[in-house]
């Protein structure tokens, strides 16, 4: 039986058209009124989830980190984190706006004291990054809420992401695994996709999903025919107009709705067999060959490779797979050239 789970009364799993997670993130700098503004546009865009980040700088980082700088920034990250960040109070409304709008709020912490804020929220289920993934003790904290888990796992290989998945079952919380490349942007040759079927393969009870930071919707289209049921990707409504680290690999409006309609029409697309259909039948009938006279046959000459052949259409009494038995068969009548042979034709 395929994993499955419900975040509110949205379904996500393998039987169910992909869900795309609008990611916020920190692409409003800082700003309620631009955080509003981008959930809006995601929303009249067809997201169902918007993501936030819940940071809180003091919290979730030490001093040191005041000297690193990550590679999409001259700045360190301790300040471009201490600069996105809202409030308590802004990350309540933000959060109340996106309820009111009848769509779902989750979002990443990074502290133990996001998670508590998260909690006062009421968020449905929490979205884990790829530099938490190998925080066994945080996850461990999360994982005590009892709500689902949506785990990136980017930098992280299957025997670190085996311990963090001991620790989600052994609370019993339904999970799912995002591949993903930390690097922003993500190099198409870096992706890696073939990786979501080690995912399947390594955690049969896990969702799978592809967290993306290419520069286009391509990789998060092409992960749905690999079974991806969670799309996860940067949003802002205009790349030229907005800045910020993420923004680079974020999608805007118009690609949102894209990957939207895209992933739903390739999931309506992958399941079946390999077999005839029964809505094939008209384009069988003109498109397959029948065994035709090639030659006009007397009665009581032997059909032979020199007087009949496959030629469409289909609709005849014997078909291609007949070819063979038919050779040597005696004509019972004239059978004129280019006819169909019929039953009634031969002994």
């Amino acid at each position: 039986m395929s994993a499955s789970f419900s975040i509110n009364k949205r379904k996500i799993g393998e039987n169910y058209p992909p869900i795309v997670i609008a990611e916020i993130g920190i692409n409003h700098n800082g700003k309620l009124d631009l955080a509003i503004h981008l959930a809006d546009t995601a929303i009249k865009h067809g997201a169902e989830i918007i993501k936030h980040q819940t940071h809180i700088a003091e919290k979730e980082m030490s001093n040191e980190a005041k000297k690193i700088k990550p590679g999409n920034s001259n700045k360190n990250i301790f300040s471009i984190i201490k600069e996105c960040q809202l409030s308590e109070n802004d990350e309540f409304k933000f959060a109340k706006y996106i309820r009111q709008k009848k769509k779902i709020f989750i979002s990443s912490p990074f502290s133990r004291e996001a998670v508590d804020r998260l909690e006062k929220i009421g968020v449905p289920a929490y979205k884990i990054g790829s530099g938490e993934c190998n925080n066994y003790p945080f996850l461990e904290y999360v994982c005590k809420k009892k709500k689902p888990i949506i785990l990136s796992t980017g930098m992280n290989d299957i025997l670190s992401i085996k311990k963090s998945v001991k620790i989600i079952r052994k609370y019993k919380v339904p999970y799912a695994l995002l591949h993903c490349t930390n690097i922003y942007p993500t190099p198409n040759e870096l992706v890696r996709l073939e990786c979501l079927n080690d995912l399947k393969k390594n955690f049969k009870d896990a969702i799978i999903g592809l967290s993306d930071h290419t520069e286009t919707i391509y990789s998060c289209l092409g992960a749905v025919s690999l079974g991806a049921s969670i799309l996860e990707k940067h949003f802002v409504d205009n790349k030229s107009i907005r800045k910020g680290p993420d923004v680079s690999c974020s999608m805007d409006k118009n690609e949102l709705k894209e990957m939207i309609v895209g992933s739903k029409l390739i999931f309506s697309s992958l399941k079946g067999t390999k077999r005839a259909l029964k809505e094939e039948t008209k384009t069988i009938n003109f498109a397959f060959a029948s065994i035709v006279a090639t030659k006009n046959i007397k009665k009581g000459q032997k059909l032979t490779k020199n007087n009949i052949f496959p030629i469409r259409p289909g609709t005849g009494d014997f078909g291609v797979k007949n070819f063979e038995s038919l050779l040597g068969k005696n004509a019972k009548r004239d059978i004129k050239e280019n006819y169909q042979i019929k039953k009634r034709d031969i002994n």
